[in-house]
């Protein structure tokens, strides 16, 4: 399906953000609207929704992270502190 935009400001704007980010006219753009999308998206979450989702991505870090042989009491001293 094409997209043909006569509107000057739009065809401008997305020149602007195709120069910045070195993408092509149409990457720029597919890049924009799925940004956009996913902003609105973020903001239909409920809280819960909200909260689930970080621990999805907490989940996925941790397990992207090398297992390390330090502990919580490596990491802080007596008193609570980094070490």
């Amino acid at each position: 399906m094409a997209l043909n935009i006569k509107n000057d400001e739009a065809q401008r704007l997305s020149r602007e953000l195709a120069d910045l980010t070195g993408e092509t006219l149409t990457s720029a753009v597919t890049a924009a609207v799925r940004e956009r999308l996913a902003r609105l998206h973020a903001i239909a979450e409920t809280p819960e929704q909200r909260a689930q989702r970080i621990l999805e991505i907490g989940r996925q870090i941790s397990t992207a992270m090398p297992q390390s042989t330090m502990t919580i009491d490596d990491m802080y001293d007596d008193e609570g502190l980094p070490a």
